[in-house]
Formats: structure tokens, sequence, C-alpha cells
């Protein structure tokens, strides 16, 4: 029997529960197939992201966990962190 999702009929917003997430696999030359509202970080690790805004940062020494960032694009260079997963 499939589950009932009593909140089905909520708007979400960006401090609503995640509805999807996806692996993710850095790339120089790709951008995410979506935007993420966070990212899961499986192993520690440097993690270089282009934001939604444009920017493009190095965050250092990530923590295994989930980072608030909106990001279109984690890059393959600069980033060690692993075991990534989009949530958007």
């Amino acid at each position: 029997m499939a589950a009932t999702d009593t909140f089905a009929e909520n708007e979400a917003g960006l401090g609503s529960p995640y509805e999807n997430g996806a692996a993710i696999t850095p790339a120089d030359d790709a951008d995410l197939a979506n935007a993420t509202r966070a990212i899961y970080v499986g192993v520690t690790g440097h993690l270089k992201a282009t934001l939604v805004g444009g920017t493009t940062v190095t965050l250092n020494n990530v923590p295994v966990g989930v980072i608030w960032l909106r990001a279109t694009r984690v890059w393959s260079t600069g980033t060690v962190a692993s075991s990534l997963v989009a949530l958007y």
C-alpha cells in the first residue's frame, strides 16, 4: 500500500523538510539537475560549489552531515568530500 502524504497540500518553503534527493557526481563542466536546498556530506573533506547567486566557494574540512547550501554545481576540482547527496 502506498504511503499517505498528510502534507501534500502544504506549500513547501526553504525551512520545510526535503522532498527529493539525488546522488551528486562532482563535475567541472556540468550543473546539477536541480539547485539544492542543502547537501548531505557522507565523508568529510573540502567542498567546492557554485551557489545559486553565481559565486563559487570552497568550504574546507566540511564535516559529515547536512550543509545548507543553495548550489547549482559541485566541482570535481577542489572537492574532496564524498558520498554527497543533493537535497531539494
